[in-house]
């Protein structure tokens, strides 16, 4: 043990491979300017309060979902916001945080990239199946921007999903974003599987009529189509199990309330925790630069 008494600071530090400065530091700082570091951030009932009360609501969301919403809503407050890491803290601390998912990996990996850079440049569409409580089946098509993630259509029966539901959500997306126009102002590509809806003949030259270019992903790779994949499990996650599903007509009467709280609500990591409507709003409001 080294007598620090005895020997100089330098020569100390020096053996303790430590700082000076940051020795000096310490020894002249006072009580009230103890390090903090590590320790654990004190409970704010009111943000605790707020945070249960998201978790309540979104049952389904993890901590930093849970830390976007509480953003939006204690800027709409005015209130100081809440790091994520400090949302953590409190979530793991009150039992608040869902429990880890883990799956095998997949067989194939996909190293492609389905993302865009900007809107209208790519949507991506698939099939999904909502089974109700007394054996019904409702089936959903839709379509999904690549780049702002918006689910911008969909069309729901309790039959197959067959090559007209697909052109109807293709006539949907087109009215949605464009208004009433014949074709698209610019080519977009349709993303899809190889579902026999969307590869039909019909559907095929209907698509190329309204200025999309139809593209299929490999035989048995759905990650090929990974984002609509996504949005698949997210909507399953999120609604249809934390929403009662007696029989096909209920299912039915709600699924437009859960595409637009989706579009409305749900944060996405890829847009910096932003909702699809938000991140629109914001690219929207961005004026061009003028050309001198």
């Amino acid at each position: 043990m080294i007598d620090a008494g005895r020997f100089p600071v330098a020569t100390v530090c020096r053996v303790l491979r430590v700082s000076r400065s940051n020795v000096a530091e310490r020894r002249a700082r006072g009580a009230h300017l103890a390090d903090r570091r590590g320790r654990a951030a004190c409970d704010d009932p009111v943000v605790l309060e707020q945070l249960r009360e998201l978790a309540m609501q979104r049952p389904s969301y993890g901590y930093r979902r849970l830390w976007a919403l509480l953003r939006r809503r204690r800027q709409r407050l005015r209130l100081a916001p809440v790091n994520a890491k400090r949302v953590y803290r409190l979530a793991k601390r009150h039992k608040l945080l869902l429990q880890r998912y883990t799956a095998s990996p997949p067989m194939r990996v996909h190293e492609g990239t389905i993302e865009v850079p900007r809107s209208d440049q790519r949507y991506c569409s698939d099939g999904f199946e909502i089974s109700c409580d007394n054996g019904e089946k409702v089936r959903v098509t839709f379509s999904l921007d690549c780049c702002d993630r918006q689910a911008i259509a969909f069309a729901a029966t309790t039959a197959g999903i067959s090559g007209e539901l697909v052109r109807d959500v293709m006539v949907k997306t087109l009215l949605e974003r464009f208004g009433e126009v014949p074709e698209l102002p610019h080519p977009a590509e349709w993303l899809s599987d190889n579902g026999s809806g969307y590869i039909a003949r019909e559907t095929r030259s209907f698509a190329t009529d309204i200025g999309m270019l139809p593209r299929r992903t490999p035989y048995r790779s759905p990650q090929s189509n990974g984002m609509a994949e996504s949005f698949v499990k997210t909507f399953k996650r999120d609604y249809v199990r934390l929403n009662p599903t007696p029989d096909a007509q209920s299912v039915l009467s709600q699924l437009h309330a859960w595409f637009s709280d989706y579009n409305r609500v749900h944060p996405h990591s890829a847009l910096q925790y932003r909702s699809p409507d938000e991140f629109r709003d914001d690219q929207s409001s961005l004026q061009p630069c003028p050309v001198l």
